[in-house]
């Protein structure tokens, strides 16, 4: 199966259950195929939760969700080792970590030592429990939620962590066509069982691998990502792991559009959605109302696009 056939069968499933969403809905496929993580942000009731269930599903990969709280501890992610008393022995009992597709539910809920018990899970796709290091399921992709309006009982993402999630996504209110059509399905019996694409993750990623990357936009990545640290309106800049991912995801992006080669459209999309997170505004800026994404628009107009 290519790129853009994959892509038009994964929006028709998941349009089965989700409505809207579909730039979402391709980013999380960039995400999958190119070994990131991705934050999916937005108020209450705009389908987050739906959304990632029905992408694994739809892929056909094991899921789970986890609902992270301020009570939730390392262990009840990653999983502990228990005694059994019927053979007087110990065992690894598997944490919900433990799936192909992972959503972390509201993990800026958790506390910060529960946050970073997934570090290492997101970076070397492994945990470790009392010394024992046990790997993870091969493909692994975390997708956590967060609620930008809620102040309470929340705690702010580590710059750290916020660097491991290739992609941020902000999901609105639909528009009102959309939602007419997300109230009549809910009225209307009616069967949309989300169907298996049946597709190969392992050789789609492979694929994915082999789309082109000419030096000039490679140059064009670093650019980019360079200007955002020596901006004197901003705090911290993009790391070089967000090069790095940024280089993959457009890979990614340019096989499912269809191409063997990336374009520079294919940066200027990438970038709004992998580097604004990864950005510190200096605080006088951001009470003037300075956002990362409007760094990253001036910064984009700016550098001269390759030909």
């Amino acid at each position: 199966m290519e790129g853009r056939e994959f892509l038009d069968r994964l929006k028709e499933e998941i349009g089965k259950v989700v409505v809207g969403y579909e730039e979402a809905v391709e980013l999380l496929a960039v995400g999958l195929l190119s070994g990131g993580h991705v934050i999916l942000e937005g108020v209450p009731g705009v389908a987050k939760t739906t959304l990632a269930k029905s992408f694994a599903k739809a892929v056909g990969l094991s899921f789970s969700r986890i609902q992270l709280t301020p009570d939730l501890m390392p262990a009840d992610i990653t999983g502990s080792v228990v005694y059994d008393p019927r053979n007087s022995s110990f065992y690894f009992r598997k944490g919900p970590i433990f799936a192909n597709v992972v959503l972390a539910d509201e993990i800026n809920r958790a506390m910060p030592k529960t946050q970073s018990a997934l570090l290492e899970a997101m970076q070397e796709k492994q945990v470790t429990v009392e010394g024992k290091t046990y790997p993870l399921p091969d493909p692994f992709f975390l997708i956590a939620t967060m609620n930008p309006v809620e102040s309470e009982s929340v705690y702010r993402l580590p710059e750290a962590q916020r660097d491991r999630f290739m992609l941020r996504l902000r999901m609105e209110y639909l528009e009102e066509d959309e939602e007419i059509i997300f109230l009549k399905r809910k009225v209307e019996p009616s069967n949309h069982e989300i169907a298996e694409i049946g597709a190969s993750i392992a050789d789609l990623k492979n694929k994915a691998r082999r789309v082109r990357v000419d030096e000039k936009i490679i140059k064009y990545v670093h650019s980019i990502c360079s200007r955002t640290r020596y901006d004197k309106r901003v705090l911290l800049g993009a790391s070089p792991r967000a090069m790095e991912q940024m280089i993959h995801a457009a890979k990614s992006l340019a096989f499912l559009e269809g191409r063997s080669y990336v374009i520079p459209d294919d940066i200027k999309l990438i970038s709004m959605y992998a580097l604004p997170h990864r950005i510190l505004i200096k605080a006088e800026f951001e009470i003037d109302g300075l956002k990362p994404e409007d760094v990253i628009k001036e910064i984009l107009e700016e550098i001269e696009v390759p030909k």
